[in-house]
């Protein structure tokens, strides 16, 4: 019979993951965010959210250690050096109040950080680090989606048909006009033009014969 082994981890203590290094790519990337670390610029779906300094560098300090319990003590020594006299409790939970609030996060129903009492924080989810922009190839589509766009495709089609018909309707006034003027044309010319020289030798000799009589 085998022995029965026994598990040494507190109730409370979570499976570690494996330390991230964010250097090995330029974006760092958690559910809708993105930080673009050689700009140090957060982004959410685009839109950038404005961090300062401390609070910038508690969420790469969290990034790093994913499922891991950072604790106030490592925050402290990331954020304020040895010689800094600062109620520095007071001051790390101010920090991750203001991360948790850019991030619209909540204490009560953590998305992305999580309070572990009397030790520190722990980033719930995993990022993930590339070192290209998600946003480079994508096609943006016209708000309305793929229905809105087939439906424009296609007024496009019929403007270009009522352009067409427009051209030829010119075309054709143009003809009729051109063979109207050579109907008058023909028309006058005949009118104008003097009698047969029969029909003056007959008219001629009419008037002579009156006159003889």
């Amino acid at each position: 019979m085998s022995p029965e082994v026994l598990s040494m981890r507190e109730p409370d203590e979570r499976a570690a993951s494996e330390p991230i290094l964010l250097s090995s790519g330029r974006y760092v990337h958690f559910g809708p965010f993105r930080i673009d670390q050689q700009r140090q610029e957060v982004t959410r779906d685009g839109s950038r959210i404005k961090l300062q300094g401390k609070v910038y560098q508690i969420l790469l300090t969290l990034l790093e250690k994913p499922g891991e319990v950072v604790t106030r003590e490592e925050l402290r020594l990331r954020l304020w050096p040895a010689d800094t006299h600062v109620n520095y409790d007071a001051n790390v939970n101010t920090t991750v109040n203001k991360l948790r609030q850019a991030l619209g996060d909540s204490s009560d129903k953590p998305l992305y950080i999580e309070t572990i009492p009397r030790k520190g924080y722990c980033l719930l989810v995993q990022p993930e680090i590339s070192d290209h922009s998600p946003h480079a190839f994508v096609q943006r589509v016209p708000s309305g989606g793929p229905d809105q766009l087939s439906s424009r495709s296609s007024g496009a089609i019929s403007f270009s048909k009522s352009d067409l018909w427009v051209v030829l309707g010119v075309i054709g006034l143009i003809l009729a006009g051109m063979l109207l003027g050579a109907g008058l044309t023909r028309l006058f010319i005949t009118h104008a033009a003097p009698p047969a020289p029969y029909s003056l030798a007959i008219y001629l000799s009419q008037a002579l014969a009156r006159a003889l009589l």
